[in-house]
């Protein structure tokens, strides 16, 4: 669990990132957690874009694909998710401590 100093933290260095991620109108496809729960394997900080044409409220979309990548949910801002997860091969980002 991210505690408000370390949700900070990534929030900025999520701000100078762009979406690697696209939701459109078939919402959640099993290749989109796929690939989401890839690229947090390997960047282990993500922002996904929620498109206008998609039915669903980003913050509920957000937990399901927390959830489902077993990944924390940084902020959802409009239509803009930014998720984390550590890389169980090779962990870049280091979060401060409390």
């Amino acid at each position: 669990m991210l505690n408000s100093k370390q949700r900070a933290y990534l929030m900025k260095m999520a701000s100078s990132i762009s979406p690697i991620f696209q939701i459109g109108k078939s919402s959640l496809t099993s290749e989109i957690i796929e690939a989401v729960d890839a690229a947090l394997e390997k960047r282990e900080l993500i922002k996904i874009s929620v498109l206008k044409n998609c039915a669903d409220d980003p913050k509920e979309l957000s937990e399901m694909i927390a959830e489902r990548t077993r990944s924390q949910v940084v902020q959802v801002i409009g239509k803009k998710i930014v998720l984390f997860r550590v890389s169980k091969k090779k962990p870049v980002i280091e979060l401060p401590k409390t």
